[in-house]
């Protein structure tokens, strides 16, 4: 159920107006159309708030009950809601401000993390509806503070995650053999690829049955991606991130951006311009070679390039 303000806006004064669209701006209202403004219900009293000025300086302005007709409906509201967009421009500030933290004294870099963390706060206010998303950029700015605390408080204590990610000596990973489900897709591909190209050169993979339940991986073998698996998603990290904070290659800025558009495609979250792209060649890649080797091979080209376009940099 949804608070529904249908409202014409006085002509004049312009400062009125303007005040009155920013108000409607601040409370994340969605537009339905020109003068027809919602939230959740529980909100209604910030639109009975703005109905009384508009009223007030001329202009009319009603607020409604609006229920969904239909679930199909329903959602099409819900969408209005939407707010990965504003958290995908959040992630480019907060990324900036880690890209620059090796140039910022300590007084400016805290005084730039407080204006991302106020940001943030200022956005999930508004975000009615969070996702994954939010969680997603909730953990960016844990990652961010962390970084910027290891720079300038290496003496002090600090609390660790509850699924704190140790990290892992590539040097003992060499030339092994790395399981996890046939027909890989998005983050099982890219894992891959990562396995080899950053951490075991030499890998080897066996691609399990893709629908046996529970997964079943050969004695010796370093599961990856499915449940059990000793590398797989940890909170809100998909495996990708997960094998990229294991052997500290978190750091590099090509593979964030990377591991930006595989959490996106597996999971959801915060859009990135890269992956619409990725999905579309992986897609048709998927098309072209039954054999899961051979899809590898062909992904593998693929990443490769990615990793190294520009645009690698915040």
């Amino acid at each position: 159920m949804w608070a529904l303000l249908l409202v014409t806006l006085p002509t004049r004064p312009n400062a009125v107006r303007l005040r009155i669209w920013r108000a409607l701006k601040a409370l994340g209202c969605a537009a339905l159309r020109d003068g027809a403004y919602a939230l959740p219900a529980k909100h209604v009293a910030a639109l009975d708030a703005i109905g009384a000025e508009v009223r007030e300086h001329g202009g009319s302005a009603t607020v409604l009950a609006l229920a969904a007709r239909d679930e199909a409906q329903r959602q099409e509201v819900l969408a209005l809601f939407d707010r990965a967009a504003s958290y995908a421009d959040w992630q480019a500030q907060a990324r900036a401000v880690q890209h620059e933290l090796g140039r910022l004294g300590e007084t400016e870099a805290r005084r730039r993390l407080r204006g991302v963390a106020d940001a943030l706060a200022a956005l999930q206010r508004i975000d009615y509806f969070p996702g994954a998303a939010a969680e997603q950029a909730q953990a960016e700015l844990a990652a961010l503070r962390g970084a910027l605390d290891a720079q300038f408080s290496k003496g002090e204590p600090h609390a660790r995650a509850a699924a704190a990610l140790p990290r892992l000596d590539r040097a003992k990973f060499k030339r092994r053999r790395w399981a996890t489900r046939a027909r890989p897709w998005v983050d099982r591909l890219a894992s891959a690829w990562l396995i080899r190209r950053f951490i075991d050169p030499h890998a080897e993979f066996v691609w399990l049955p893709e629908h046996e339940q529970p997964v079943r991986a050969p004695r010796q073998t370093l599961g990856f991606d499915y449940d059990g698996a000793r590398f797989t998603h940890v909170g809100t990290l998909v495996t990708f991130e997960v094998l990229a904070a294991s052997f500290g290659l978190e750091g590099d800025a090509n593979l964030r951006r990377i591991g930006a558009a595989v959490h996106f495609l597996d999971v959801g979250g915060i859009p990135v311009p890269e992956a619409a792209g990725l999905e579309s060649v992986l897609a048709g890649l998927r098309e072209l070679h039954r054999g899961d080797d051979a899809l590898l091979a062909a992904a593998a080209a693929v990443f490769d390039a990615l990793y190294v376009a520009p645009g690698g940099q915040p």
